[in-house]
């Protein structure tokens, strides 16, 4: 009896273990898990093409065409000059493949690319879609220079994300541009 309650407390110890490392704990100052994903404007963005270059901001979103996703994407662009004043790569990105997303950005005439991740690969490794989330969470992740992660906000507001996102790059310390 002893042996079988310690083989059940090891295999619960395992099944807590693996899904505490869900990359749903990504917390700032964790390496951000490397990305290379096709977006809305026809390119592949890679993490790595914006390292020690670019501050990158990737604000996951569950669907392309529904209320709220609509929302936060519009947001985005018209808050697109203000967030474009710091030197900084910004993305939405969602789980639809490339056409939808690109269909999706035109119908909104973003000027921002979204990212697609069809395959989820990307999407569970920065915790976004887990177990019992098919669709991205959404959650916005603020990248440094050395591609770390300085902030992750799983609070977004649809309607004001743009400027959200904007406040928070400036809180951060993220150089602005120069004319």
């Amino acid at each position: 009896m002893i042996r079988f309650a310690s083989f059940a407390a090891l295999a619960a110890l395992l099944v807590l273990s693996s899904s505490r490392a869900w990359a749903g704990d990504l917390a700032e100052g964790d390496e951000a898990p490397a990305f290379s994903l096709a977006g809305s404007d026809g390119q592949t963005h890679a993490l790595e093409d914006y390292r020690d270059k670019q501050v990158v901001v990737i604000a996951w979103f569950p669907r392309a065409f529904t209320a709220g996703c609509t929302k936060e994407c519009r947001s985005l662009r018209e808050a697109g000059e203000a967030i474009r004043a710091f030197d900084a790569a910004y993305f939405t990105a969602s789980c639809d493949d490339a056409e939808t997303n690109k269909k999706f950005a035109e119908s909104l005439e973003l000027d921002y690319p979204i990212l697609s991740d069809p395959e989820k690969d990307v999407a569970r490794a920065y915790g976004v879609v887990h177990e019992g989330r098919e669709v991205p969470e959404r959650w916005t992740f603020y990248i440094g220079l050395d591609g770390r992660i300085l902030h992750v906000d799983k609070e977004a507001n649809t309607d004001g994300h743009g400027e959200e996102i904007a406040a928070k790059l400036r809180e951060l310390g993220v150089a602005e541009k120069s004319e």
